[in-house]
């Protein structure tokens, strides 16, 4: 069982709290990311779970045991650093062996017991294959590239075995064209080991493309988990619906107008319609922040709203459109075919009232 349980687990430096009361639960096998800004306290959960960090309140657990008081070294873990962390004058072969020369391990014959120099090059020719690394053995660290290098660090972290990796931002120093291709990489290599992996990061791309779940934290706390769609589809307030998305969401205040029955959301001198979008009705004259995804506003010459161009961002495959609304900036995501717009149209919109969201301007919770 590698699944890893954090039960009102709470993380301060003096009078900082940099995690408040987080209760999260991450599956055996699942892969699970951490997502939010910087300092949202997503790396000092990760180090907590690693060990690295002491644990102020609350319970973390580590499969049926509770790690609080465990060390490092006992956890059976393992953690991938944003720096890679190699060392510099050994080869790749002695950086992928360093963890199992010192430790014991149970290999089913009794006590735990250090691996001999035949098992521990058995390991270390195993993972060096997995992750093409074979050829490289002989290299030192300075002989590599960036990606080499990643893999180098994934094969060390391999090598133990353990029961849950720990990353904390490992593609962050590749350039965007490897680090697409290692997101696939690291996917297909959580499909092979079966084994629970917990990923930091704050690039929302990462987190989409890889996640079985997503816990998207601010402030220490978190804000929401889920499949990375359904996050995306229904955010449960509006850090989570201006953090996830590239552009992100557009949010306009405005004010609920009731009249005979039909129920619409007035946005300055406009109005557009959200009947049956809420999950109890809301009285006229209440004050709300609609939602719509960029992708989600459609001109139509039946539009119930206008906006005028302000900037158009050419992006090849698509275009960007940058219109104000009732004072408001919001942003519409068109594809490169679409009828071209110019600075200074007046564009009327629409959008599916299944895909308008609303929330409570003074929680900021969501309210359909």
């Amino acid at each position: 069982m590698s699944e890893v349980a954090f039960d009102g687990v709470t993380k301060r430096f003096g009078d900082v709290t940099a995690v408040d009361q987080l209760t999260l639960s991450i599956r055996d096998g699942e892969f699970m990311v951490l997502l939010g800004p910087s300092g949202c306290g997503k790396t000092t959960a990760l180090r907590m779970v690693a060990g690295l960090e002491t644990v102020t309140e609350g319970t973390l657990r580590i499969g049926d045991r509770v790690v609080n008081d465990v060390e490092a070294k006992d956890r059976d873990v393992a953690m991938v650093f944003q720096s890679y962390a190699l060392y510099p004058h050994v080869t790749v072969a002695k950086n992928i062996e360093s963890p199992l020369v010192a430790r014991r391990f149970d290999t089913g014959d009794g006590s735990p017991r250090k691996l001999t120099s035949a098992e521990r090059a058995e390991r270390v020719t195993e993972a060096a294959a997995a992750l093409g690394l074979t050829d490289l053995l002989g290299r030192k660290p300075a002989a590599l590239s960036g990606g080499q290098r990643q893999r180098v660090a994934l094969a060390r972290a391999m090598v133990a075995r353990p029961a849950a990796f720990l990353m904390d931002e490992p593609l962050s120093n590749l350039d965007a064209k490897l680090r697409a291709q290692t997101r696939i990489e690291l996917v297909e290599l959580h499909e092979r080991l079966a084994t629970t992996f917990v990923y930091v990061t704050h690039d929302q791309v990462e987190a989409m493309t890889m996640a079985d779940r997503i816990a998207v934290l601010s402030d220490g706390r978190l804000q929401q988990v889920g499949p990375p769609q359904a996050v995306y589809d229904r955010p449960h307030n509006l850090f989570v619906a201006r953090f996830i998305g590239s552009p992100p969401m557009n949010t306009v205040p405005g004010t609920v107008v009731r009249s005979e029955g039909a129920t619409s959301v007035r946005l300055g001198g406009q109005s557009i319609e959200v009947e049956g979008l809420a999950a109890e009705p809301l009285a006229d004259g209440t004050e709300v922040i609609i939602g719509v995804r960029p992708e989600d506003l459609v001109v139509d010459a039946a539009g119930q709203v206008e906006a005028e161009v302000r900037a158009v961002e050419w992006l090849g495959h698509e275009r960007l459109v940058v219109c104000d609304l009732a004072g408001h900036q919001i942003t519409i995501r068109q594809a490169a075919g679409d009828d071209p717009v110019a600075t200074g149209d007046v564009l009327p919109l629409t959008a599916d009232p299944a895909k308008v969201h609303l929330f409570d301007p003074d929680t900021t919770e969501r309210l359909n």
